[in-house]
C-alpha cells in the first residue's frame, strides 16, 4: 500500500537551530529578499501528496512542487528507475555519446507529442528549453538567409521563464521581469486572448495578433505562446481556437510557431498537451516540469524535420547549444517511467474527478468579497483576487491548517497532483474558502 499508514513516524524528528540560521543568512530563495526574507517551512520529507515537516506537522500539498510532481512523492516506481540507473551510471557528456535512457524518453516524447514534432533536443530546465526555442527559430532564419526576421511575437500575460530569451517574452508588467525591460531584446506583443475556454469563439479576438503578423513578418522569427494556459503570468484560460487561426496564420506570413507546454504538458489541462485542444501542432514545442514527475530538472524542446534540417544545411551547419548535463542518464531514465507510470494509469479520469470537484467547491468563493474571478481547467483551479495577497499572512494560514498552497500576486491557486483523494482535495479547497474570507471579511 502506498503510501504506507505511518510512513512519517519511521523518521527522525531533526533540523536544529544552527542550520535554519544558516539557510536564513546564506541561502537566496525564489523570489525572495535576503534582507527581509519570507518565512520558510523546513521540511524532513514527503510521500504520496503528504509533505512532513520538521516540526513533525504534516501538509497536503496543493502546488505539485510548482506543478511538476504529478505523481506525489516518494512514488516506489520513480524511486527505482533512478537507482537501477545509478547503479549504471549517473551522467556522462552527451557530445560525441549516447545512452538508451536519452533514445528510449526520446522515442516517447516523439511518440506522445502532436504529429509533425521529429526531432528532440534535451535541456536542463525549462527556461533553457526557452532559450532553446528561441535561437533555434533564429538560426532557422538565418539559415534561410533571412537575418533580418530576428524578433518574437507574443501575447500578454504570459511567462516562459527567468533567463534573458525567456524574459524577452514574458508579459512586461505581470511577468515580473519589468526592472529588466531596458537591456531585453524588443519583442512585440498582442493582447492578451480574451476569449475564454469554455465559451465559444469568437474570431474577432485575434484580429490584432493577426494586424501584427502582417505588419512585422518581415521581421518576425517566430510566435511564442503557452497553448491554452497561462501559467506563472496570470493563469489565464483561453479558447484553442486561438491557436488554430494562429497556426494558419503563422503559415500564412512565414513565422513559425513555438508552443511553450512546460507548465500544460503531461496532462494537466485535461488533454496530453494543451496543444491537442485545438488539435494542431507547433514548429517547436517546449517541455519541462512533469517530465521527470518531479524527481530531477529535465525539459526537452522538440521541433519539425523542416527546422531542423534547415538549421544543419545553414551555416555553421550544427545547432548551436550543448549543455553539460544535456540528456543526463538518471534524468532520462525518471523521465520515462514517470511517462510510463501516467500513460499506464487513468489520469484522464483523475484529472476529470479533480476539475469537476474543483469547480463545484471553489464556485462559492465567487461570492466573496474582494474575489474578481473563480476559474478551473483540469486539474488547475483558480481564485483571481482584486488586489494582491499577503503572502506570508496566507502562507502561515494555510500551514496551519494543514494544506501547502503558495499564492503569488492576486493568485490563489491550486495544481494538486493527479493521485489526489476526494478528502484530501476537498480540504484544500474548503482551507483555500477560509483564507479567501477571512482576509476579505463581508462588511
Amino acid at each position: 500500500m502506498w503510501p504506507w499508514p505511518g510512513w512519517a513516524l519511521h523518521l527522525p524528528l531533526t533540523m536544529d537551530k544552527q542550520a535554519l540560521d544558516f539557510d536564513r543568512e546564506h541561502i537566496w530563495h525564489p523570489y525572495t529578499s535576503m534582507t527581509s526574507p519570507l518565512p520558510v517551512y523546513p521540511v524532513r520529507s514527503a510521500q504520496g501528496v503528504n509533505i512532513q515537516l520538521a516540526d513533525g506537522r504534516v501538509l497536503i500539498d496543493g502546488m505539485s512542487s510548482w506543478w511538476a510532481a504529478i505523481h506525489g512523492y516518494n512514488h516506489p516506481v520513480l524511486n527505482q528507475a533512478l537507482q537501477q540507473q545509478s547503479e549504471k551510471m549517473a551522467h556522462v557528456m552527451f557530445g560525441g555519446l549516447t545512452h538508451e535512457p536519452a533514445i528510449v524518453l526520446s522515442e516517447k516524447l516523439v511518440s506522445l507529442t502532436p504529429e509533425g514534432l521529429q526531432k528532440v533536443f534535451l535541456c536542463d530546465s525549462g527556461s533553457v528549453s526557452v532559450e532553446v526555442a528561441i535561437k533555434m527559430a533564429l538560426q532557422y532564419q538565418h539559415a534561410r538567409d533571412l537575418p533580418q526576421k530576428h524578433r518574437l511575437l507574443t501575447v500578454r500575460g504570459g511567462y516562459h521563464g527567468d533567463t534573458f530569451g525567456a524574459m524577452s517574452v514574458c508579459d512586461p508588467v505581470t511577468g515580473m521581469h519589468s526592472m529588466f525591460a531596458g537591456v531585453l531584446a524588443g519583442q512585440l506583443f498582442a493582447p492578451r486572448p480574451e476569449c475564454r475556454f469554455s465559451t465559444s469563439w469568437q474570431p474577432e479576438d485575434i484580429a490584432v495578433t493577426a494586424d501584427l503578423l502582417e505588419g512585422h513578418q518581415a521581421e518576425l522569427a517566430a510566435v511564442i505562446l503557452e497553448p491554452v494556459v497561462q501559467g506563472a503570468g496570470g493563469m489565464w484560460f483561453y479558447h484553442p481556437g486561438y491557436l488554430r487561426e494562429l497556426r494558419t496564420l503563422c503559415d500564412r506570413f512565414d513565422v513559425l510557431l513555438i508552443f511553450d507546454e512546460i507548465a500544460t504538458g503531461f496532462g494537466r489541462t485535461g488533454k496530453l498537451f494543451g496543444a491537442d485542444h485545438a488539435e494542431v501542432t507547433p514548429d517547436v514545442m517546449c517541455l519541462g516540469k512533469a517530465l521527470t514527475g518531479g524527481y530531477l530538472s529535465l525539459a526537452a524542446t522538440l521541433t519539425t524535420d523542416e527546422v531542423a534540417d534547415t538549421i544543419s544545411a545553414g551555416d555553421p551547419g550544427v545547432f548551436m547549444h550543448g549543455p553539460t548535463f544535456m540528456g543526463n542518464p538518471l534524468a532520462c531514465a525518471v523521465a520515462s517511467a514517470s511517462i510510463d507510470l501516467l500513460l499506464e494509469s487513468d489520469w484522464w479520469e483523475k484529472v476529470g474527478r479533480i476539475e469537476e470537484q474543483m469547480t463545484r467547491e471553489l464556485a462559492p468563493a465567487r461570492s466573496l468579497s474582494g474575489v474578481e474571478d473563480v476559474r478551473v481547467l483540469g486539474a488547475i483551479g483558480v481564485v483571481e483576487m482584486e488586489k494582491p495577497v499577503d503572502m506570508a499572512w496566507m502562507q502561515r494560514f494555510f500551514v496551519d491548517r494543514g494544506v501547502w498552497i503558495r499564492p503569488f500576486g492576486r493568485l490563489v491557486y491550486l495544481m494538486p497532483p493527479y493521485i489526489i483523494t476526494h478528502r484530501e482535495l476537498s480540504l484544500l479547497t474548503s482551507t483555500l474558502f477560509e483564507a479567501v474570507k477571512t482576509l476579505n471579511p463581508e462588511p
